[in-house]
């Protein structure tokens, strides 16, 4: 004779059923709602960005945290990290790393508090040029656009991307306007990095 399952055990079973679902859900990345797929280009960490962090259970460890003008940050137990090119993600997973140590199975929660290191310039002949925050990927065309577009008398396929790369190192990077509003080479207009120049004669 069979015996019919005990409810509260039933349910039991189901709460620790959608509790598997949902860890599936946050160790596959971050997905586009609408879409279902992980998102192609996250938000990359930079000098100047404020960050909040939090361990579950640990109220002493939840703290917001400035990412150093030298790309890293400071946190208890985890030491200095080399934050700045890092996701949320990254950054988060390398803390329970550092943590377990000290804190097994921790579970770290990392949020955006400003993004005051993702800052783009836009310089010469456009209509408002300066200095731009952003938070999402922003390409070479969307730059321009923000700051209004280029002027009569700029010169549309001499204009340079200024970056620092590694070390400090500066390099130049060409794109021609006139190409990309053709349709043409359009691999010139590149994701911007913060910190980069956009140069237009």
């Amino acid at each position: 004779m069979h015996r019919l399952p005990c409810p509260a055990l039933a349910t039991r079973a189901f709460v620790a059923f959608v509790i598997t679902l949902a860890c599936l859900a946050t160790t596959t990345g971050r997905a586009d709602p609408a879409a279902g797929t992980p998102i192609a280009n996250p938000y990359r960490i930079q000098a100047g960005d404020v960050l909040a962090i939090s361990v579950w259970n640990e109220p002493e460890l939840k703290r917001d945290v400035l990412v150093r003008s030298d790309g890293a940050l400071s946190y208890p137990l985890a030491g200095d990290i080399p934050a700045s090119g890092m996701s949320i993600e990254e950054l988060r997973q390398l803390i329970e790393v550092r943590l377990a140590k000290y804190i097994p199975q921790a579970v770290v929660t990392v949020a955006l508090n400003s993004s005051g290191g993702n800052r783009i310039y836009v310089l010469g002949k456009v209509n408002r040029p300066g200095e731009y925050p952003f938070g999402k990927p922003l390409d070479v065309m969307q730059a321009i656009s923000l700051a209004g577009g280029l002027t009569p008398f700029a010169a549309p396929n001499d204009i340079l991307i200024l970056r620092r790369g590694p070390g400090g190192r500066q390099e130049s990077i060409p794109f021609r306007y006139s190409e990309v509003v053709q349709g043409e080479r359009l691999s010139q207009n590149v994701l911007l990095s913060g910190g980069d120049t956009v140069v237009v004669p």
